[in-house]
This record gives structure tokens, C-alpha cells and sequence, in this order.
């Protein structure tokens, strides 16, 4: 304990010593360190992030108001070598005799070590920032650019250097913008006919609107759109430099007239340039190079086909369906030139996964018509994967896994990508789950598998979709077969699955996915073993068998057979009249858990999904993201029941293959959305409901389908499957239900260089509704139950590799659902009960 104190000491004299640094340690006597920029506009101050960036110098970062990076940095010495070297000549005889005790390399590597910790204090910290005056000129000008830009045009700017004591200064800019000029008319001069035509069919898309303000931008953004527009609609050779604007503000009283001209062609010839109207291009033909490389440039052709107007060549075998690789070019014979279809077809055609990034040339002719050549040069059509994984968990001490993969490409002739994976993995079990080694092996834990993807670069369907779902919504089919074996892993599974789905999306944002089946068969292999794994549903057990003198006060009940005679015996209707009605429930719960986790499964269902992602690209911190699915499970094999004869079990439930169907309907819907506050602080928010409801064939959820609450992307506040039900005071290991609702909060802010913190709050539960559970604290019977939310709240850090984000919450648990009312809030809210996460990437 004493070791440990001085631990605390020793680290709160580093902290303190950093945060009292004299910020103004490296700042020489003719210098002034910048403390803060004060720009005001008209009087008024402006704090917004626009403005801050268009300054050239910023005082130093700060961390809650301490200067932390700068503290770093004065805390290196500005020349450590040259101190080295001083300290070794201090003493005429240190030298020499630091060599005879180690070695000269050993003196090296000591001057070394010191130097070396210096410049991680300099290269981690920030240097002072020094008010450079040439840098508040350029601030000035720049401030002034901008409000010009955007219509003042009058605006002018000065700063003032306002001195405080002990070398520190404020640099005060002050913007005076005058009025804000409008645009009062516009007049066009188009001289090509065919470029007047287009302009005015999408003339009321212009970003320049008559009575609104000036903003340069906007004009740059009226040359990309009449470009854009122009080359899309078969004006093979214009760009934006045809494109020019003048503005007239002279005796306008504040209004800009502006004139907008739009030159014909010019065409360079050896000594001169003669210009001619813009003419509309139209695409001749279509030629694609299936196996193009620079090996066989020059060679003839050996093998060709036509098809739907398209022209395929190959110098070798053709090997790949013309049809797959049409579906991906959306460059048509016949068709004006367009710029988006170039666009579409790279992407598309990238996105087969089959070729290199292809290669499109094009050959104008003198009849205003253009040749497309396309060259694609194959991927290799096997690739070989391998990884290997170490893990830990609270199933296992230590973990291994190797995963193997075979990805065969174009296996079809059309495109097609088939993924062979395949799992091994071996581990050693935690105490509690040794129990089921009986050969007292270290690696008892074993689990294996394999994995078979089918991608289709199309929907594979016997009807005609193309006019519902066209191509360039890039549809894809997806074919997955599954099998998995476990043992020594709870209940130790096998699992046979297979899916069959559609994907596409109709825009950059949505993205649907309609799965036309799912079907998964769960078998436990070892059922026997149910008390061994949930040893607390044992516990309780043998506590009750105990206090009805079922077995001995320091007895315990044999697992599994007597265990199950006792649960047996007292769930007897009517009961045994020494169990009271709370031991009874208990009991009744846990023969009902233990069927519904030891039974094996059958889910057969469907699920359409679709995800709207405004997000436009990674560093995009201002967005939303929104989520549903909707899956019902065993109406097929409901309908089908009596033509196909299926038997009934002992409750009455139809049957497949002597295993009772799920039958339930779930739906899932999520809302996640970040506000960018500027400065590299975001604000971000979830929203989460997830409700499965069992019917017909089925009073309950498979575990498979069910949610659960708590871990490192949900509750953090708790360890995953240990929140809920409810306010149900559970012990079970693995706490579920049907339904779920969430809600997180998450402000992010840049603590220094790539470190950045958060404060958290996360509010949720689980319940069981519509189901065969009976317990009245894990059930949700209306608004009121709202009240058992958990709420947990905490701080994070983050790292950011740039590739990846290294996460580590703590979360303390400030309202428990789980305890008496009155006593929910803040009672374990401390370091010794808090809850400690490691994660990849943001949770949300």
C-alpha cells in the first residue's frame, strides 16, 4: 500500500510540476508569446471556426486551460548535447572514468538515451508561438479577401498587438465590411448555338441568382455546373476555361451587373487558332480488350465477339462472358458522349472485382463521332489468404486461430468471385469451463469451420429485374453456405447456415439488401453440461434443493441428472408445499431458460434492410446514418406445415426434422447522427429500438435472434449480456430478451496532436415482451417501465492511427435498474465498480 501511494505521489509531482511550468520559459526578452486572437466584425466579436482558420498564427493548444503541450516542450532542455558534454568536462576525471567502468559505446549510448528523451519532450510538446507582425499582415489581407469574396466590397482590416505582462501579448484584428453588394442583372453571350440550346434548357439550376449577395464561390461553382452539364450532354471538347464572368459595380449604387460569356471552340493549328462552334459528339463503337497487358500491346487479336452493338477482343481464348462485363459499361454505341458514363464504367468495373483499374481510350473522328477502346488486364484467378489471430476472453485463457482463405475469381466466365474460408482455432478454457475436459488437456477448446461466398456481379433471378432495378444501382447477388463445430464451448454447437441476398443501391447514399433466405440449424451437442456453464442459474438451484432439505446443508446437487430430477420434482403442478411461491418462480424460470438455451434450432426467414448514409467521405464529422431491417422467420414452413405433414413435439409445436421452427417477426431501427462543433469537436448521438415477437410456432426468441445490452458499443457501463432484463436482479451469465431500446451521447474533443478524449452518457435496457416470460421486472408493460432504463456515464481516450482509432472507455454505473427504487442513482459510482473498455474504432 505504501509502494503504492508513492506511486500517486511521485505521478501528481510529475503532473504538477508540467502544469506549473512558466509558459513563458523559452521566450526571449524581445518576444511576445501569443495568448489569444480577438477578431471583431463590426464591433462585434466573432469566435466562429471560419474565421480562426483564416488567421495565420493561433496561440498554443490548450487543455482545459493549461497550455499542456507547451508545459512539455519547456520542460526539454534547448540544448541537451552541448549539456552533456558539459556535465562529462565538469569534472576533469568523469570521462575517463565512465569509460574504464563501462565502455566509450556505453557513454555514447547514455548521451544518447539523454538526447533522445529531450526530443520526444520537444517533438510531443509545442513549441511557444511567437507573434511574427509580417504573419498579422498576411491575417489582414487575408480577412479582407475573404469578406470581398463574399461581397463586401469595401471591407477593410487592421490588427493591434495589445501587450500584458510577462512577455504574453493579444493580437486584436478589427473588420470593418461596409454594405453587401447584390447582383442586379445577368446577361449571357453564348456563341456556339448548340451550347445556347443546352445552357437554357438548365439555366434555372445556375448558382448566380439576381438579389442575392456576392459570393465568388459561387461563381466557381457555376463553371463546374455549366461544364459539367455541357460535357454530359455530348460537348466532347469543352471545360470551364471557355467559361468567363464580368462583373460591373461602377454607378451600380452597391448592385453587380454580371456579364457571363461563353467562347466558341478553339482549335490550335501549326501557326494559328481558329475557333468554331461547339458541335455534340455521339459514341460510334465500343471496342473492350478482355486480357490487355503490356506484353501483348501490338500483337493481333486472336479471338472476337459481338455483342448488344459492344466488340470484344482477346489475344488470347476469351474467358469472360461478354454480357457479365456489359452490365458493368455504361458507355453505349449510339449514345452522346457523356462524362458520367466514363465515371460509372471505371467504378463499375473496379467493383467486378475480376480486372486492374481498366483503361479507356478514345479516338475522336472528323464525323463528330467517338471510339471507345476499353482495356482490361485480369486479376490473377487465384489469390491466397492467410491470417493468424491470439485472443482472450471470458471463455478462454488463451486462444489461436488460423484462417485460411482461396478466393477463385471469374469462376463462372461471368465475373463471379467464390470465397473458400476456413477457421481452426484451439484455446484453453477459464476454470469454470473445464469441467467438460476430461482428458485434462492445456488447448481444450476447440472450433472449427468453413465459409463458401458466392458474388454475382448481377441478380441472379429466373425474371427480368433490370427495368425495376437497372444497373448502375450496382446489384449484386450474394450466395453464403456455413458450417461451424465447437467443443468445450458451452453447450459445444454445430451450426449449419446458408443464405441467399440481393444488394443495390439507387443513390450514393442508400443502400438496400433483401436476403430471400436465411436458413440456420443450431444442434447442441452437449446438453448435459447446461449447469456446468450457468453455474449461477446452479447456484441458486442448490441453494433452494438445500433450504427444502432436498439434499444435505454442505451437499450439492450431481449435474446434470440430479439437478434435473430436482427441477423436475419441483415444478409439479400443483407444487410441493415446502417451496414457497418466490422459490418456486425462481425455479420455474430456470427449467424454462434451460429448455429454451438447450433446445436446438430452426430458423428459416427473410429480411429487407436499407441504410441511408449521408456521410460523404471519411473526414466527414457532420452527418447521419439510418438503419432498418425488418426479418420474419418460419412463415414458409408455417404455411407449408400440412402439406408437408410435419410432426407435432409434446407442446404441440410443428416439427422439421424432429426440431421445433422459430416462427417471430423482428424489426430493428437506428439513427445515428454527429454534429462537427468545429475544432476538431464532435458531437455524436444514437438512437436504438429492436423488437422480436414470437407467434405461432414459437412463445420465445432463439438466442441467436435475441439482443442483449452492455459492453464496449453499447452500455459501458456494464459488461456485455450483463444488463437486464428490466430491474430483474439476474445472476444469469448471458441476460437477454426480445426487446431492446438505446440511446448514447458522445462529445469528442482533440486533446493534443493525434490524442483525443470523450465524455460519454449511454441510457438502456432490455425486456421481454409478448413472450412466455412472466417475471413482472424483466417485462415491459408500458411507458412506465421506462423508469428501469440503466443509465451509465463516463470519460474515454483515443488514439488515432489514422487507419484506425484505439479506443478506452470507463464507465461508471449511475442509475441501476437493478436495485431498490430510491437507491438506483449513483450507488456504485466509483473506480472499484466501474467498468473498463477496449475497443477499435468509435462505437457509433
Amino acid at each position: 500500500m505504501k509502494k503504492q501511494h508513492l506511486k500517486i505521489f511521485i505521478l501528481a509531482c510529475i503532473i504538477g510540476y508540467i502544469y506549473s511550468c512558466d509558459t513563458v520559459k523559452r521566450v526571449n526578452d524581445s518576444e511576445l508569446l501569443l495568448l489569444e486572437n480577438e477578431v471583431f466584425v463590426n464591433e462585434k466579436k466573432d469566435n466562429s471556426e471560419k474565421t480562426e482558420n483564416l488567421l495565420y498564427q493561433h496561440p498554443n493548444s490548450n487543455l482545459f486551460g493549461v497550455p499542456l503541450r507547451l508545459n512539455i516542450y519547456n520542460t526539454a532542455r534547448p540544448n541537451r548535447d552541448s549539456i552533456f558534454e558539459a556535465w562529462l568536462d565538469k569534472n576533469p576525471k568523469r570521462r575517463e572514468r565512465l569509460k574504464r567502468r563501462y565502455s566509450q559505446k556505453q557513454v555514447d549510448n547514455l548521451k544518447s538515451s539523454a538526447i533522445g528523451f529531450n526530443n520526444w519532450l520537444k517533438e510531443t510538446g509545442e513549441a511557444p508561438v511567437i507573434i511574427n507582425e509580417s504573419k498579422a499582415k498576411k491575417s489582414v489581407n487575408r480577412l479582407e479577401a475573404y469578406y470581398i469574396n463574399n461581397g463586401w466590397f469595401n471591407a477593410s482590416a487592421e490588427y493591434d498587438i495589445i501587450e500584458e505582462d510577462n512577455k504574453k501579448a493579444t493580437i486584436k484584428y478589427d473588420v470593418k465590411t461596409g454594405p453587401g453588394f447584390l447582383i442586379d442583372s445577368i446577361t449571357e453571350k453564348i456563341k456556339s448555338p448548340k451550347v445556347k440550346s443546352l445552357y437554357d434548357r438548365y439555366k434555372a439550376e445556375s448558382f448566380i441568382k439576381t438579389n442575392a449577395q456576392y459570393k465568388t464561390v459561387n461563381f466557381d461553382d457555376e463553371r463546374k455546373r455549366i461544364s459539367t452539364r455541357l460535357r454530359n450532354s455530348g460537348v466532347y471538347h469543352f471545360n470551364q476555361d471557355y467559361i468567363t464572368f464580368e462583373i460591373d459595380t461602377i454607378g451600380t449604387n452597391k448592385k453587380v451587373n454580371v456579364g457571363l460569356t461563353i467562347q466558341n471552340r478553339s482549335i490550335r493549328t501549326h501557326d494559328s487558332i481558329r475557333r468554331e462552334p461547339f458541335e455534340i459528339y455521339t459514341i460510334s463503337d465500343v471496342n473492350v480488350v478482355t486480357d490487355y497487358s503490356f506484353e501483348n500491346r501490338g500483337k493481333p487479336f486472336q479471338d472476337s465477339i459481338s455483342f448488344n452493338g459492344y466488340k470484344f477482343y482477346s489475344y488470347g481464348k476469351m474467358k469472360h462472358q461478354p454480357k457479365a462485363i456489359v452490365d458493368a459499361i455504361f458507355i453505349k454505341p449510339g449514345d452522346v458522349f457523356r462524362d458520367q458514363d466514363m465515371v460509372n464504367t471505371y467504378r463499375h468495373l473496379k467493383e467486378l472485382r475480376t480486372f486492374r483499374y481498366p483503361n479507356i481510350e478514345v479516338t475522336e473522328r472528323l464525323d463528330n463521332t467517338i471510339t471507345d477502346t476499353i482495356k482490361l488486364t485480369p486479376l490473377k484467378k487465384f489469390s491466397l489468404g492467410f491470417s493468424t489471430d491470439v485472443s482472450t476472453s471470458n471463455i478462454q485463457t488463451l486462444g489461436f486461430s488460423l484462417n485460411p482463405s482461396l478466393l477463385m475469381r471469374n469462376i463462372f466466365r461471368g465475373a463471379e468471385t467464390l470465397e473458400i474460408a476456413g477457421k481452426g482455432s484451439i484455446g484453453s478454457s477459464k476454470e469454470a469451463n473445464n469441467k467438460n475436459n476430461t482428458s485434462n488437456a492445456f488447448f481444450d477448446i476447440i472450433e472449427y469451420g468453413i465459409d463458401f461466398r458466392l458474388t454475382i456481379p448481377r441478380f441472379f433471378s429466373p425474371f427480368y429485374t433490370k427495368h425495376l432495378i437497372p444497373k448502375y444501382m450496382s446489384p449484386t447477388t450474394n450466395i453464403n453456405l456455413a458450417m461451424t463445430s465447437q467443443t468445450n464451448i458451452g453447450l459445444d454447437k454445430q451450426t449449419l447456415g446458408g443464405s441467399f441476398n440481393y444488394n443495390w443501391s439507387p443513390n450514393k447514399t442508400v443502400t438496400n439488401r433483401l436476403e430471400v433466405f436465411n436458413v440456420q440449424y443450431v444442434q447442441n451437442l452437449n446438453v448435459d453440461a447446461y449447469f456446468n456453464v450457468y453455474q449461477n442459474s446452479f447456484e441458486s438451484l442448490n441453494d433452494i434443493a438445500q433450504d427444502v432439505n432436498y439434499i444435505g446443508p454442505d451437499e450439492t446437487l450431481e449435474i446434470p441428472d440430479q439437478a434435473n430430477d430436482f427441477i423436475e420434482y419441483a415444478t409439479t403442478v400443483p407444487p410441493p408445499p415446502e417451496f414457497s411461491d418466490n422459490q418456486y418462480n425462481t425455479i420455474n424460470s430456470i427449467s424454462e431458460r434451460k429448455n429454451r438455451l438447450t433446445e436446438n434450432n430452426l430458423i428459416l426467414s427473410a429480411s429487407w434492410s436499407v441504410t441511408v448514409n449521408e456521410r460523404a467521405n471519411l473526414f466527414d464529422e457532420d452527418y447521419s446514418i439510418f438503419r432498418f431491417k425488418l426479418e420474419p422467420a418460419g412463415n414458409l414452413l408455417s404455411l407449408g406445415s400440412n402439406l408437408l405433414k410435419l410432426k407435432e413435439d409434446d407442446e404441440g409445436r410443428n416439427t422439421l426434422f424432429d426440431v421445433a421452427y422459430s416462427q417471430f417477426i423482428k424489426t430493428e431501427i437506428e439513427y445515428i447522427k454527429h454534429w462537427d462543433l468545429g475544432k476538431k469537436n464532435i458531437l455524436a448521438f444514437r438512437s436504438f429500438l429492436g423488437i422480436a415477437i414470437p407467434y405461432g410456432n414459437s412463445n420465445s426468441i432463439p438466442f441467436s435472434r435475441s439482443f442483449f445490452a452492455g459492453g464496449p458499443n453499447d452500455n459501458r457501463a456494464w459488461t456485455a449480456y450483463s444488463l437486464g432484463p428490466g430491474s430483474s436482479q439476474t445472476t444469469d451469465e448471458f441476460n437477454e430478451a426480445n426487446l431492446k431500446l438505446a440511446f448514447n451521447a458522445e462529445q469528442r474533443f482533440n486533446i493534443f496532436h493525434n490524442f483525443y478524449g470523450a465524455v460519454f452518457v449511454d441510457v438502456g435496457n432490455i425486456y421481454n415482451v409478448l413472450d412466455n416470460v412472466t417475471d413482472e421486472g424483466a417485462t415491459f408493460t408500458g411507458f412506465k417501465s421506462l423508469k428501469d432504463l440503466a443509465v451509465g456515464s463516463g470519460v474515454g481516450l483515443r488514439y488515432d492511427f489514422s487507419f484506425f482509432v484505439f479506443r478506452f472507455d470507463v464507465g461508471f454505473k449511475t442509475h441501476d435498474p437493478s436495485y431498490n427504487k430510491g437507491s438506483r442513482w449513483f450507488q456504485d459510482y466509483n473506480f472499484s465498480n466501474a467498468v473498463y473498455n477496449i475497443g477499435i474504432n468509435y462505437p457509433f
